[in-house]
């Protein structure tokens, strides 16, 4: 049986943004070595031709797009649906974004699916026209793909409420088990293992930054809080605000995109701070908990789940603060937080684990 595969809805790989890069290059390596053949669509800036190019036996094409912006992305995915509309492959789409255009799929009668990530439209950081069209393009991408994956048990509850149930599979997002990292990469920044706590996270007002900093900064931690992530503060006035009420204990290490470092920011982190209050399974979380960190989460359903209620938890501001209070100086509670998530991580979040899910529901519409 011939097994081919287009994934689309991402920049591509290799991975170099975010978490839905991330999963692409790990189920596309995934998939290769299971003998499929993968084509992964990337998003390239600039003039130019589509062109083509393999990487680890993966087929990449490339599409140029003049705008490196939203727009820059609406225009990318039409013309990766154009090109691949010529090919006879499985198509899976992560990200409901423009999910409208997928109609060609059914057009063309070709298997499609999508992974609906979160509620993107519940984002602050979207006007009222954004948030319509992706709240319109959320409800297109349930009537047009032949199946629906959802990365959290409440997402596909979200979702059965405009199809039905049995269309939505519910697969989370995986990570890499960390038992070992430089800790050299540290110096860098002059940090040493276990002498800060950590935020991975955009600086955008759903994922509480402002609080986190407010909170941490309120007292002195003999502690740092290390923040990566770009802050604007002279064009964006909410990166303005976090980094007006930061302590000289906070810093801002700026968007960090090689692995290695980053890892090892998250391995030896004393605690990891993690404020989204929207979404699903969210990257960066299980990443943390891949690390084997201990963990401070905004008390949601969503981040409950994930953790499987083996962190700690604020809703408010005062609450976050009083964790830090009590938690950065307590080695044995922060050591039982350390065992609880890795333990659930190692049962539950493991690539291994999550791509066979994949993979099994994938054979499904070949």
């Amino acid at each position: 049986m011939n097994k081919s595969i287009a994934i689309l809805g991402t920049r591509g790989i290799p991975a170099a943004h975010g978490g839905f890069e991330t999963f692409a290059e790990q189920l596309a390596l995934y998939l290769a070595d299971k003998g499929w053949t993968v084509t992964v669509y990337c998003q390239e800036t600039g003039p130019g031709v589509i062109h083509e190019s393999i990487w680890r036996g993966i087929r990449l094409v490339h599409i140029p797009v003049k705008h490196n912006s939203a727009l820059g992305s609406i225009v990318f995915d039409w013309c990766s649906i154009l090109h691949t509309r010529q090919e006879k492959n499985l198509k899976l789409t992560l990200g409901y974004n423009t999910a409208a255009f997928s109609f060609i799929y059914r057009l063309k009668n070709l298997s499609s699916l999508v992974n609906m990530d979160g509620l993107e439209w519940k984002r602050e950081k979207w006007s009222a026209y954004e948030k319509a069209w992706l709240y319109l393009n959320e409800r297109l991408g349930t009537w047009f793909a032949n199946h629906l994956i959802a990365d959290h048990p409440e997402i596909k509850k979200h979702l059965s409420r405009h199809v039905n149930p049995n269309k939505i599979s519910m697969i989370p997002y995986g990570a890499n088990k960390l038992d070992n990292c430089n800790k050299e990469l540290l110096h860098t920044f002059d940090l040493s293992p276990n002498s800060y706590a950590l935020v991975i996270a955009r600086p955008e007002p759903e994922n509480s930054i402002f609080e986190i900093v407010r909170s941490f900064s309120h007292q002195k931690r003999n502690c740092k809080l290390v923040l990566l992530g770009k802050y604007v503060p002279e064009l964006n006035e909410y990166h303005r605000r976090i980094m007006n009420v930061a302590s000289n204990e906070v810093l801002f290490l700026g968007s960090i995109y090689d692995n290695k470092i980053v890892s090892g920011l998250r391995y030896f982190c004393r605690l990891y701070v993690h404020g989204h209050t929207v979404g699903g399974t969210n990257p960066s979380l299980v990443e943390a908990m891949g690390a084997g960190s201990a963990i401070l989460a905004h008390d949601n359903k969503f981040n409950r789940w994930v953790t499987n209620n083996s962190a700690c938890y604020f809703k408010t501001e005062s609450q976050c603060e009083e964790m830090f209070t009590s938690l950065l100086d307590d080695k044995d509670k922060l050591s039982l937080l350390k065992i609880a998530t890795h333990e659930h991580f190692k049962q539950n979040f493991t690539w291994e684990k999550i791509l066979q899910d994949y993979e099994t529901l994938l054979e499904q519409y070949i």
